[in-house]
C-alpha cells in the first residue's frame, strides 16, 4: 500500500515538473527562468529519493544528493553571472 502512494506522489511530482518546464520556457524574466529550474532539480531530487524508498536501492540517495549538490552549484554560478555578467 506504502509503495502505490509513492508512487503516485512521484508521478504528481513529475506533472508538476513538466508545469514548471513550461514556465522556464515561457518565463518572462531570466530570473523566473533561473527560479524555475532550481524548481525542477529540487523536484528531481525529491523524486529520485522516492524512487530509492521504492524499490529499496540506498545508492539512489547518493545519486540524489549529487544531483542536489550539482543543481546548487549550478544554480549559484547562473546567479552570479546574472549579477555581474562574468563567472569571475
Amino acid at each position: 500500500m506504502l509503495d502505490k502512494i509513492l508512487i503516485a506522489t512521484a508521478v504528481v511530482l513529475t506533472m508538476a515538473t513538466f508545469l514548471c518546464l513550461f514556465r522556464a520556457a515561457a518565463g518572462p524574466t531570466a530570473s523566473d527562468r533561473v527560479v524555475s529550474i532550481n524548481v525542477i532539480g529540487t523536484k528531481t531530487v525529491v523524486i529520485i529519493a522516492l524512487v530509492s524508498l521504492v524499490f529499496h536501492q540506498e545508492f539512489f540517495l547518493d545519486v540524489a544528493l549529487v544531483y542536489a549538490l550539482i543543481s546548487f552549484v549550478a544554480t549559484i554560478g547562473v546567479a552570479k553571472y546574472m549579477e555581474k555578467g562574468a563567472l569571475e
